[in-house]
């Protein structure tokens, strides 16, 4: 499980494998929403499909650059729009020129 933390934050102590993922406190909120476990009143932040893509990229030194490949094949598969993954990823710059890469040999 890979799980994002504002830069700056405690990382938690946990007993079970999980990658965490330290993020600029001014990128964090971008493209993530909160939703409600349900059953319960917590709530949990999940990030859009094209920002997941885009950390993919950002991280393909730790989580491999096919993952994100693979995910953005996916992604425009189940009708992902690249120009709303550029949009991101030009938000994200680090991951600008990879993701454009990947959508033209993907198209």
């Amino acid at each position: 499980m890979d799980v994002a933390i504002p830069r700056g934050a405690r990382t938690p102590q946990t007993e079970r494998a999980i990658s965490w993922h330290q993020f600029d406190k001014s990128t964090f909120d971008l493209g993530r929403e909160e939703i409600m476990i349900y059953g319960s009143s917590q709530l949990i932040g999940i990030y859009c499909p094209e920002r997941t893509i885009v950390d993919c990229f950002r991280l393909r030194s730790s989580v491999g650059y096919e993952i994100a490949r693979f995910a953005t094949k996916v992604w425009l598969h189940r009708g992902g729009k690249p120009a709303d993954l550029m949009q991101m990823a030009m938000r994200l710059p680090r991951a600008k020129s990879l993701a454009l890469n990947t959508l033209e040999l993907l198209s």
